[in-house]
């Protein structure tokens, strides 16, 4: 168990929308990784919602902002500021309901149309513990994923299964891009630099590394 962090010591904030049809777990699976909760009375979410949760990757400390969808899926309105920043998505889809699988093909060209190519996305198969209802198989999703070229996990926000684990690895392969564009930027040490944001996304990225006041006149 890691030691209690203040909210704001952090070494980079990453920021990571979550998309998908209306009712496929965006919300549960949010609450469970950021507060553990899970509700059965689920609603609609309502207004912009977001929480954060940090985590350690190596020897740094990344704090992650994950943006729900806010209802807005229901009226196919996600707005470019939903988008804005990302370099980070889990794209969710419901494995009881395949209709929710066939529209995953939509949302991910949106999402590419709004982020950079080297945005990490995670395709997410949700509520695996309704065996018994299962309309997605496994299979299936794992072809798109590999055709897509994106990461693949199922999950159940309810049982908590694999839900950090697909938060975790999203964000560490975020961390592994930003790593990587450090080192293409010429730091023979490979270590990233603090105290300046870093462009990851490319679109008005509001995922950086934290200031740290220390060069600052």
């Amino acid at each position: 168990m890691a030691a209690y962090r203040a909210d704001d010591d952090y070494d980079l904030l990453f920021k990571v929308v979550l998309i998908g049809d209306s009712g496929v777990g965006k919300s549960n699976l949010l609450s469970r990784f950021t507060k553990n909760e899970f509700s059965l009375q689920s609603k609609s979410t309502i207004g912009v919602e977001f929480a954060t949760r940090s985590i350690r990757v190596d020897d740094k400390v990344i704090k992650a902002q994950i943006w729900d969808t806010a209802g807005q899926e229901r009226y196919r309105a996600i707005t470019s500021a939903y988008y804005r920043g990302a370099v980070g998505a889990l794209l969710i889809y419901d494995v009881t309901r395949h209709v929710t699988f066939e529209n995953v093909e939509r949302w991910l060209k949106e999402l590419r149309g709004h982020t950079d190519s080297s945005t990490v996305i995670m395709l997410v198969g949700n509520k695996a513990d309704l065996r018994h209802l299962r309309a997605v198989s496994s299979e299936d999703a794992m072809a798109f994923a590999e055709r897509e070229n994106t990461f693949f996990m199922e999950t159940s926000a309810l049982e908590s299964t694999n839900v950090d684990n697909a938060f975790t690895e999203v964000l560490t392969q975020i961390f592994r891009v930003v790593s990587r564009k450090t080192l293409e930027a010429g730091d023979d040490h490979g270590a990233l630099p603090r105290g300046q944001s870093i462009n990851v996304g490319g679109k008005d990225d509001v995922s950086a590394l934290k200031n740290t006041g220390c060069c600052s006149a």
